[in-house]
């Protein structure tokens, strides 16, 4: 069960992600409307999933990379400074620096919003309280090497991501094809607030 838990955590942030509509899915929905189809829909996955991949896969690398050289738990404190700082700092200004590309941009500008979303949202440093123990746990002979971590952090990004793309495929094609927009309008949850106070939580849990 330990050595499993890690990747359930990381399975239940990407679903976690995957809910947040500002990691894609109310995007990829806003799509398909206007271009009415639902084929749009789901291709609109694809460029969102790179995007938000290669956003988390920088933070992981760079935790892996430092972790070679850096104590680990100087790395947890320091991780866990920015997570508290990146929470105030979108608190304050977030609303404010919303990534503008309109409807009839194409797969490429679509991965480029995704990889912008998640870097701004502090996505990948949600990751860092799992990636650093997963990642950075020192081999029988107590030797860290970047050969042997950097393939446990791929498949950490690979496991987050297929829960997150699983959640954005159900909710999107739901929305989509089922609820429709006035479904939003009646139920909207303020996921800024919760994204927030999931940076705080992350924050304290890698400085305690």
């Amino acid at each position: 069960m330990n050595l499993m838990s890690p990747w359930l955590v990381l399975a239940g942030l990407g679903a976690f992600h995957g809910l947040n509509p500002a990691m894609g899915w109310l995007f990829a929905v806003a799509l398909g409307l206007h271009r009415n189809s639902q084929r749009t829909v789901v291709l609109s996955l694809i460029p969102i999933a790179l995007g938000h991949a290669v956003s988390i896969a920088v933070i992981a690398l760079a935790v892996v990379l430092l972790g070679l050289v850096v104590d680990q738990r100087i790395l947890e404190i320091a991780a866990g400074i920015i997570l508290l700082g990146w929470a105030a700092y979108y608190a304050a200004y977030g609303h404010r620096h919303r990534v503008r590309i309109g409807m009839t941009t194409g797969m490429l500008g679509l991965g480029f919003w995704s990889f912008l979303m998640a870097t701004a949202h502090g996505a990948g440093l949600m990751l860092v309280p799992v990636v650093i123990p997963l990642c950075l746990a020192a081999s029988p002979a107590n030797e860290l090497t970047a050969a042997g971590s950097l393939p446990i952090a791929l498949a950490a990004i690979g496991t987050h991501m297929a829960a997150m793309l699983a959640v954005i495929l159900v909710i999107a094609v739901s929305v989509y094809g089922w609820l429709g927009l006035g479904y939003l309008r009646r139920g909207w949850i303020n996921f800024d607030l919760i994204w927030i106070i999931a940076l705080i939580i992350t924050g304290v849990v890698l400085i305690a």
